[in-house]
């Protein structure tokens, strides 16, 4: 399986233990790109919704591209109310999207799993003059808060987490969008604080791809020993986030 598609085997899960951005970056993202009720913005990847709200709820003429089954149906049902809501279950890589023009396309830890090229050169020319590439994805610290539980965690890492190469791609070079006719990249960083017990902290890394993707013998060896770490060092796990947002504008 495709590591983009993992995602879809595991919607609802997916749905409880992904994190949402923080509330600070979407207000600055909503003015810094003046999205309103007449706008027509278009979402790469929403996953189940963990960045979709606060855009929806502008009023705006929201598109959603999802290309998970799965997620495309859990959405169709959360939003069903919504009548500024539209979904696309496609893959962006290759769906036509006629003479669609947006004022602006957005993507929270998506559009890196697409090949630059595509993700940079296709979204350029879906924009409108002026419009705005909008890119979220986050950062996590957990040396920091807990050295020594972090260096447990990493010794059951280099034990059991053996996935192999299936599905590893060239890195995503956010900045590289000036590279394909973007210009005024910004760059901004918002901080928060999330706290794990040991279960939770389980359920939440196995939302991840490369640990979807994780089979046995390795599989329950790594989850156990993941869940041991954390019960042995008083079962809260701390995590330091920075959710960084990085625009970029059409000419």
């Amino acid at each position: 399986m495709e590591l983009r598609l993992s995602f879809d085997t595991i919607p609802e899960q997916f749905d409880k233990w992904r994190p949402h951005y923080s509330p600070q970056l979407f207000s600055q993202l909503i003015e810094k790109a003046a999205i309103n009720i007449s706008s027509k913005v278009l979402e790469i990847g929403p996953g189940t919704g963990q960045a979709t709200d606060p855009i929806l709820e502008t009023g705006c003429g929201y598109t959603a591209i999802e290309l998970g089954s799965n997620l495309s149906e859990f959405l169709r049902n959360k939003y069903k109310n919504a009548e500024n809501y539209s979904l696309i279950n496609d893959d962006f890589i290759t769906h036509d999207f006629g003479g669609e023009k947006y004022d602006m396309i957005y993507s929270a830890a998506a559009i890196q799993w697409l090949p630059e090229d595509t993700a940079f050169s296709k979204t350029f020319r879906l924009l409108k003059n002026g419009g705005m590439l909008a890119m979220m994805f986050l950062h996590m610290d957990l040396r920091s808060p807990q050295p020594q539980m972090y260096a447990d965690m990493q010794k059951v890492y280099d034990k059991y987490f053996k996935t192999g190469n299936s599905g590893s791609k060239a890195p995503f070079v956010y900045d590289n969008a000036l590279n394909y006719g973007y210009t005024d990249l910004e760059t901004s960083i918002f901080r928060g604080t999330r706290e794990f017990t040991a279960a939770e902290y389980v359920q939440y890394i196995g939302t991840h791809s490369d640990h979807i993707a994780l089979e046995e013998p390795y599989r329950t060896p790594f989850f156990k020993g993941i869940k041991e770490a954390i019960t042995e060092h008083g079962n809260k796990l701390v995590i330091n986030d920075e959710y960084i947002l990085k625009t970029v504008k059409k000419p």
